[in-house]
């Protein structure tokens, strides 16, 4: 890529990056790897060459550990100078972020040749080429590594490998996250670097950094102060031992009515979750509500991620759901049923007992600094809750601006005082809201709603006082849900201490609702919102915000706003600065779609209900794999099968008593879908009208599998050019062969294909045999296919006649590999890419890196148990099926000129 591109890309007259520069020295090549914080985090790797920096954004940065390929995208060269630049590119123009140098030094082909000049040469001849083998000297990478370019990824994909060495290793060097230059982290250099070029002038950044600003950069930038390293193993030698505490129930914070500023008082986010008490003691888990319910098959993924612990502890903490921008939703939480609900976290905030100490008595800020410390960092949905030394009004004022529920200030010095509400925590409400208790429900005459509205109360005075009714906020499903609940604790007389008047008018409705009452014991806790509390005690303008099934009923009083100048003394606090506050859930992946403990589940799909049922039954026997854990499967790599199936007919591999009953084809779903279901018309030989099923959506996928779909068979071609197919298929085909004569013959057809410049992908058929794609773009029909299939096939076999054969009759095969082409013809289906196989192990037909096609390599290497993980690091590198197809006369020319 030119420099020419960098140049265009830019504006120098606002930024500090440099626009030229050249080697002084003529013996070595240099290479530089900058950390660069822009859009998304990457790794920028560039090598001088030809008097520029040939570079390539890797995202997750370099490995290594030869068996991690990382991948590596070919961005524009860049000049020589810019190997030193370290600093911030302003917001706005290209790359916009911070930058830091990760590591330096020098570097030289693998291969033993003497001068900078030659070396050059020898180094651009194989980046022509596509595989780059070099050597790095440098302060942090040192050793072999190669530069591979994958066709899988787009013009300019390309792989970095670590070769093995006396430097390979499987410790994440990325860990060593500091500049080689300045020492400075990308963090310490966002705070600390003085100036950006912008605007035509040197700028000081605090002078520029401040407009424009939107909440979350506001209530980000209150960094911290350095704080003192506290002597972990001192404070817990001091601590007395106990065993693990049983029974106990979390500390509560008294409500106050304003934010206050207090040096002897540290800050958190107040969280819109459900708060929990993990107890983990040698393996088993506990996770409990406030009122010690558990929590542990509801929130089984939280559950899991604490049974992988290696240390016994309690921790305290709260469960939420994220949303994108990193705020928790409540209605979504108490609506979770599966990880397709939601991203569930859990933020740990406090640290009570740990290895045999009760850290109860400790200070609060020693018991933070302690679990800072202990707190495995095995996955991102387990977090440490940040702690803020801030101006607690600005901190309120931030928070309010991007949408949290509120604060909480916690006394700096307090202690851990068990099921007991305590003036040394505080919470601060941005909105007002309150857990109440259902007491009843209304029906307005004439609605078509299961209720109009819920009767509220709370316990005080010896009694169930009524505070007014709500009746927005849920949802037909919520109501449905509740109605259930609501059955087996309706009663005949009213629950409330004085009876309400549900038909009394008021000036928001002078005309009464005509309503009736159905009474409830009071058992069932929800929590609302609403703007204000009138002169009679009755919640102002309400709404409804979820079920709380983490409350007692009789522990719900009125929660009165205590003043807060009463609670604690307000002093001028200095401003110091905090840790970034909130993020938003580190993976956007899926998970799974289905929870591991109901039998039948209803979830809806692209606006569609489907129901799965029988989901314990044993799919793959053998192996312990279940019709749940297929579905979890296909729900988790959908985004990567559909484009395979989308907009093509479906031959149905139907398998619904698992992979030893009697599988079937259908190909006819007329009048036997959903409506929803997108079909194909064809007719039979006798004249009959039938429906193709066709690939759409996550649904249709789900539809297919809840069928007994093990695997998914489409078409060549789509509805909308039938007989024109997207690919032409080479199957290679099995009999007494092994697997790694299969491989040879797959490399001997990407030899011929290479020959005559035809791009080939490869994946493993799931099953025996071997599949290779070549893109045609639906310009071709399938005479054309089968005929460039066959021509190709032919050259094979001639290339490697002792074990393949043409010979499409098994018995005429003297057991050697068939070479089919025929596959190539209309409405015929192989099993499509990262389609499960009906086979032992739950083998899955995955497409393969070139390099990996090679002797050793297994069926078993790809299973429903592996293949997600894969799919998450290396992507898909099928896509390139779907590309641009290649030119079927220009090259049957070449092949012919080449081979005949």
């Amino acid at each position: 890529m030119s420099l020419k591109e960098y140049v265009a890309k830019r504006d120098f007259t606002k930024t500090a990056e440099p626009q030229a520069g050249k080697s002084k020295d003529e013996s070595k090549l240099l290479f530089v790897i900058q950390k660069h914080d822009a859009s998304r985090l990457h790794y920028d790797f560039r090598l001088e060459m030809n008097g520029v920096l040939k570079s390539w954004a890797v995202p997750k940065g370099p490995s290594t550990d030869p068996k991690t390929k990382r991948l590596a995208m070919m961005v524009e060269d860049h000049p020589f100078d810019y190997r030193t630049f370290e600093g911030i590119i302003p917001k706005g123009e290209y790359g916009g972020g911070t930058v830091i140098v990760w590591d330096e030094g020098t570097y030289e082909p693998i291969e033993e040749i003497k001068g900078k000049k030659a070396q050059e040469k020898h180094l651009l001849k194989q980046l022509k080429s596509g595989s780059l083998k070099i050597k790095l000297n440098g302060k942090k990478l040192k050793g072999e590594y190669a530069l591979v370019k994958t066709y899988g990824m787009g013009e300019n994909g390309w792989l970095l490998i670590k070769h093995k060495d006396d430097y390979a290793s499987t410790a994440d060097i990325t860990k060593q996250d500091r500049s080689v230059i300045s020492g400075k982290t990308i963090e310490k250099m966002e705070k600390t670097s003085e100036k950006v070029w912008q605007h035509g002038q040197e700028e000081n950044v605090k002078n520029s950094e401040n407009s424009g600003k939107d909440a979350t950069e506001s209530l980000q930038d209150m960094q911290a102060g350095e704080t003192k390293k506290m002597d972990v193993n001192k404070l817990l030698k001091h601590a007395p031992k106990t065993a693990i505490p049983k029974g106990i129930k979390p500390m509560l914070a008294t409500l106050v009515d304003k934010p206050f500023d207090d040096d002897e008082w540290v800050y958190e986010v107040k969280w819109d979750g459900y708060r929990t008490l993990g107890f983990i003691n040698k393996g088993e888990v506990q996770l409990l509500s406030r009122n010690n319910k558990s929590f542990n098959d509801k929130y089984y993924p939280i559950t899991r991620l604490l049974e992988e612990w290696k240390i016994n502890a309690v921790i305290d903490g709260e469960i939420l759901v994220l949303d994108n921008k990193g705020i928790s939703n409540f209605g979504a939480l108490q609506n979770w049923r599966s990880e397709a609900d939601g991203e569930l976290v859990l933020y740990v905030f406090d640290l009570l007992w740990y290895e045999g100490k009760n850290l109860m008595e400790l200070p609060l800020i020693q018991r933070q600094a302690i679990l800072k410390e202990i707190l495995p960092a095995n996955d991102d949905r387990i977090r440490l809750s940040q702690v803020f030394a801030a101006n607690g009004v600005e901190f309120f004022e931030a928070a309010e601006k991007i949408g949290l529920e509120g604060i909480i200030a916690k006394k700096a010095d307090s202690s851990y005082i068990a099921d007991s509400r305590s003036k040394e925590w505080l919470k601060i409400k941005i909105n007002k809201r309150q857990e109440v208790v259902i007491g009843g429900f209304t029906k307005n005459a004439g609605t078509s709603k299961l209720f109009s509205s819920l009767l509220l109360g709370v316990f005080e005075d010896n009694g169930f006082h009524y505070v007014g009714k709500v009746g927005t906020g849920f949802s037909d499903v919520q109501q449905k849900e509740m109605m259930e609940a609501f059955k087996s604790l309706i009663v005949k007389e009213s629950p409330f201490k004085s009876e309400p008047d549900v038909n009394k008018p008021s000036r928001f409705r002078p005309n009464p609702p005509n309503a009736k009452a159905t009474w409830l014991k009071p058992e069932l806790v929800c929590e609302v919102s609403f703007t204000e509390v009138t002169g009679d005690g009755v919640f102002r303008h309400p709404s409804f915000q979820g079920m709380r099934e983490d409350k007692n009923a009789r522990e719900v009083v009125r929660e009165a706003e205590a003043d807060t100048e009463d609670v604690v003394d307000e002093k001028v606090a200095s401003k110091q600065q905090a840790h970034p506050m909130i993020k938003p859930p580190g993976e956007k992946t899926k998970r799974t779609l289905l929870n591991p403990n109901e039998e039948t589940q209803i979830k809806k799909i692209c606006g569609h209900d489907l129901k799965f049922t029988h989901l314990s039954k044993l799919y793959w026997p053998e192996d312990g794999i279940t019709k749940r854990d297929m579905f979890n499967y296909y729900y988790q790599v959908a985004e990567y099968i559909l484009p395979y199936l989308k907009d093509r007919p479906q031959s149905l591999n139907r398998f619904p008593g698992g992979i030893h009953s009697s599988g079937f084809y259908q190909k006819d779903v007329k009048g036997k879908s959903p409506d929803w279901v997108k079909t194909f018309p064809y007719k039979t030989s006798d004249g009959g009208d039938k429906d193709y099923l066709v690939g759409a959506d996550e649904a249709t996928l789900l539809w297919m599998a809840s069928l007994g779909c093990i695997e998914m068979n489409p078409w060549f071609s789509r509805i909308q050019s039938p007989d024109n197919p997207d690919y032409c298929v080479i199957d290679l085909d099995p009999d007494k062969n092994t697997f790694d004569q299969v491989i040879s013959a797959a490399l001997e057809v990407k030899k011929v294909l290479d020959a005559i410049d035809v791009p080939a992908y490869c994946k493993t058929s799931g099953s025996t045999g071997m599949h290779i794609y070549i893109p045609l773009n639906a310009k071709y029909d399938y005479d054309q296919s089968q005929m460039f299939a066959r021509l190709i096939v032919n050259i094979v076999h001639r290339q490697i006649p002792d074990y393949t054969t043409l010979e499409r009759s098994i018995k005429n095969r003297d057991g050697k590999m068939y070479l089919d082409f025929l596959q190539n013809r209309p409405g015929a289906t192989i099993a499509g890419p990262y389609s499960l196989r009906p086979k032992p192990g739950a083998t899955v037909s995955m497409p393969l890196h070139w390099d990996e096609v090679k002797p050793g390599l297994t069926m078993k290497h790809f299973t429903i148990h592996n293949s997600v993980s894969r799919l998450k690091k290396e992507g898909d590198l099928f896509k390139g099926v779907l590309g641009k197809g290649v030119d079927l006369e220009k090259t049957i020319k070449k092949a012919k000129s080449i081979f005949e």
